[in-house]
This record gives C-alpha cells, structure tokens and sequence, in this order.
C-alpha cells in the first residue's frame, strides 16, 4: 500500500537477455534477515529498499560505508548480477529480500542452491536466481574475482551463462517459470489476462 492507502503496481519487465557486472559475495547461508534487516519491514512499498540491502555489511556502527564490504567496492558500482554460495534466503520468507535486491539493481543471482520460497518470490518479481553446481560457481567465482567489474551475460531463451572468455554454463529453469520471465508476467498479469471469463463468471453468480 501507498502513504494514500493505494496497492503500488509495479509491472514486471520481461526478462531475455542481460549483461551485467557481476559482484561475488563469497557467504553459504544468507539468510532474509541479513539481505534486508527487520527494521526495514515497516516499508510496505517495494521502491527504496534498496538502501538497506545487506545493511549490518555494507556500513560500520558509526554509519559509514564499510569499504572492505563487496558491494561498495567502486569496481563492482552498478552490478546486476550477485554471485553467491550454497542456501542463499534462507531463513523467513519476507518478499523484501527480494524487492531490495532488485531495488538495488541486482536482476539475476547465481548459487548452487537456494532457499525455496526465496526462489519463488525471485522468480514473481521479475528476478532470475539461477542453480550451478558448485563447481561451476566456483569458477565464476574465479573469473569475477580475478578482474573485478567482469561482466557476465544470460540468456534465459538459450538457458546459459556466459563468460567474457567465451565458458558457457546451462542451467535449468521451468517451462512455465520461464515463459512468465520471458512474457514479464506477475501473478496479477496472468490474472488480468482472463479478466473477461472473470467477469462473466461473476455475472453468472
């Protein structure tokens, strides 16, 4: 709800293509409460979240940016693409995880797992959270790391990650799940799209 009392509407944007910096944040087990602290919960909009992603980490107690956090490295500024490590979200199911990542400018993630319904509430926001083995997020781990500001690309239509040297990594995603991306299609939109078989439905009754 807006400060008017309104439900904000943001619409989904179809998800093809994306290039991007990718930042390595090298943790197991993020859990919700560390990608968006509890006093951030209080925002009912999804816009200006942002600025408390991962908050406990980016700034010191004093209130200054932590300059040994990933994140505020200059070389990874303007990064769409987080690499992370096993069980990423775990932990409560707060849907402002994923709106102040999002918020952030972070538009894909890539793990080798993550916590279930923090995938889910991704994948009905917009966002791609992408599964590799372990070993191939390893060695994305490795080519980010070696030259920060590196810049992946995916292709969700193709289901591939790709690297400036040219490695390709596939990775699965449901048929489904996919076209929803591709199409930018919420759970509202798909509602809307059988808005006239809804309304007749309710004229019937």
């Amino acid at each position: 709800m807006s400060a008017n009392g309104h439900t904000e509407l943001l619409t989904m944007q179809p998800f093809r293509q994306l290039t991007a910096i990718a930042v390595p944040l090298d943790r197991a087990n993020v859990d919700t409460d560390q990608i968006i602290p509890k006093q951030f919960l209080k925002n009912v909009l999804r816009s200006g979240l942002g600025k408390g992603l991962f908050f406990d980490w980016r700034y010191l107690p004093d209130g200054d940016p932590n300059p040994e956090f990933v994140l505020n490295r200059p070389e990874y500024r303007g990064a769409g693409i987080l690499l992370a490590r096993e069980n990423f979200g775990c932990g409560s199911s707060r849907e402002h995880a994923p709106w102040a990542l999002k918020d952030f400018g972070i538009q894909a993630l890539i793990a080798p797992s993550f916590a279930d319904i923090f995938y889910n509430n991704c994948l009905q926001n917009g966002m791609l959270p992408i599964s590799l083995p372990g070993a191939e997020v390893d060695r994305l781990f490795q080519v980010v790391s070696a030259a920060p500001g590196t810049q992946l690309s995916i292709n969700l239509e193709k289901q591939h990650v790709s690297t400036p040297h040219g490695e390709t990594f596939a990775f699965e995603l449901d048929a489904y799940q996919k076209q929803c991306l591709l199409e930018g299609w919420d759970s509202i939109a798909l509602t809307l799209r059988h808005e006239d078989e809804i309304a007749a439905f309710e004229a019937r009754g």
